[in-house]
């Protein structure tokens, strides 16, 4: 393995290790099972971003995808769709009650989890995680003057 793969492939797997434990403890407590990419939504609104179009630029995928994912969930009771105040045109994207209950016990299970993750691989490998990716990585990088070795 070179370099990338094996940064981006544990980073990959820490991510489903979490999201599995989610969704399992989710499912436990009797929530419908939600998909990877609705838990994906999910977490954009809950860190505030409520515009469609942005959630699908966070994640990459098209607006089309987007708007198809919450329509489901909107169909499950955990989001609602309200009228944008700023702009007559455009819907925002919210936690409805039911959302919000389960938001709770998401929180729950994602404190368990790092709790667990401590025990697992120790806690000053959990603290040196948060500390790395708590920092601010700049822009992505998208211009290359030349191409990477190895290319």
């Amino acid at each position: 393995m070179d370099r990338a793969e094996t940064f981006i492939l544990p980073l990959l797997q820490a991510f489903f290790w979490f999201d599995d434990g989610l969704q399992s403890y989710l499912q436990s407590k009797g929530w419908s099972q939600v998909t990877r990419p609705q838990s994906m939504v999910m977490a954009n609104v809950v860190i505030g971003v409520q515009n469609p179009s942005d959630i699908a630029r966070n994640l990459g995928i098209s607006r089309q995808a987007v708007h198809t994912t919450i329509n489901q969930m909107v169909k499950m009771g955990i989001l609602e769709l309200r009228q944008d105040e700023t702009d007559g045109r455009a819907k925002t994207v919210v936690l409805s009650d039911v959302g919000a209950e389960m938001r709770t016990d998401a929180n729950a299970v994602m404190v368990a989890l790092v709790d667990e993750l401590r025990q697992r691989i120790g806690a000053r490998n959990v603290d040196n995680l948060v500390k790395a990716f708590s920092q601010d990585w700049g822009a992505p990088v998208t211009v290359w003057p030349q191409p990477p070795e190895g290319s």
